[in-house]
């Protein structure tokens, strides 16, 4: 099944490649791999900083555990597209980074959630305690 998607995969990936290598030529389509390829590496040596930055938008309730999920696999997912070369790929992973930036920034337009971690119960209840403060000295005094 592996080899059924990545064999077209891999051809339309070369015939992509040729084709823009032909319209640019070679030194521009050089460039382009190693910028990308670049681009790619400088992106994965940021991931920390960036699954931090997640971390702290779901520790404030601006991102949910599905969209940090998504936000750090596109982002790894774009980074490594990046570095392999090919135009295809370039594209899967710039796509991947778009979706992550627009994860990133939909989430920061959200209003903070207040509520965290609370359990789900009946918010009309409230749980007092009844104090007698009512009552008569002498009613001690004759115990």
């Amino acid at each position: 099944m592996f080899l059924l998607i990545m064999i077209p995969f891999a051809l339309l990936e070369l015939y992509l490649s040729l084709y823009v290598g032909e319209r640019i030529g070679f030194w521009w389509s050089a460039v382009w791999i190693f910028t990308t390829m670049i681009l790619g590496i400088r992106l994965l040596q940021y991931t920390p900083y960036t699954l931090m930055g997640n971390i702290s938008q779901v520790s404030m309730g601006k991102l949910s555990m599905e969209e940090f999920q998504n936000a750090s696999t596109s982002y790894l997912l774009g980074a490594i597209l990046l570095i392999i070369p090919g135009v295809l790929t370039d594209f899967l992973g710039l796509f991947a980074l778009g979706y992550t930036m627009y994860l990133r920034f939909v989430a920061k337009m959200t209003p903070e959630q207040t509520k965290f971690n609370q359990n789900k119960g009946d918010d009309n209840v409230i749980d007092v305690e009844i104090i007698d403060e009512h009552t008569d000295s002498n009613d001690r005094i004759k115990r």
